[in-house]
């Protein structure tokens, strides 16, 4: 062959090599702003991070209110059964009169025993009356009361709502991550989940 040929061909296989490193470089950059195919993924250099949406607290579930009881003993004033203390006054009143019959003699004798009587009944009216004030009686009660339930106010876990590569997904994380989560083809890295 001649030179001719030989330089002709060599300068057409240089623009042939030249056009497709043109096209496969354009292929390059078109498909890089939206993460490219898996190979220039992976070669690429340093870890990838997808934009956090939102990011909402998960908390404990408080518990239901419960019912909460003890048993109390009350101690109260013994219902009163003579209210004007008759009971004491009629025994007090003979006792005395007994007492004052036994002083002296004639008139004296009849005016000790209702002065007797007079004081005897005034006695045994406040006897009773002291011992009914006093008179107590205890029971037992239960007394109950609500007590709110607990729990509600503990955040066990953060939903994390991220977007990647125009893919929105949520995960549940032991963390709030800000503003960014770093992935791993597209899934948050296993690290940084909850368990």
């Amino acid at each position: 062959m001649s030179r001719f040929v030989i330089s002709a061909l060599n300068l057409g296989l240089g623009a042939v090599l030249a056009v497709g490193l043109t096209a496969c470089n354009r292929d390059a950059n078109a498909d890089g702003g939206v993460g490219g195919t898996a190979a220039s993924q992976s070669a690429a250099a340093g870890p990838k991070y997808a934009r956090v949406v939102s990011v909402t607290p998960v908390r404990d579930q408080a518990s239901a209110p419960q019912q909460v009881c003890h048993d109390e003993v009350v101690t109260q004033r013994a219902p009163v059964k003579d209210q004007h203390q008759i009971a004491g006054t009629a025994i007090g009143a003979v006792a005395g009169g007994l007492l004052g019959n036994q002083v002296g003699g004639g008139k004296g004798r009849t005016l000790a025993t209702v002065a007797g009587a007079i004081g005897g009944g005034y006695a045994g009216h406040e006897i009773q009356k002291n011992r009914q004030e006093n008179n107590t009686v205890s029971s037992t009660q239960r007394r109950c009361t609500t007590v709110a339930g607990k729990g509600g106010d503990k955040i066990i876990g953060y939903d994390v709502a991220y977007e990647y590569n125009g893919v929105t997904r949520t995960i549940r994380m032991d963390h709030d991550p800000g503003d960014r989560v770093q992935v791993q083809e597209g899934v948050v890295a296993v690290s940084d989940a909850a368990h």
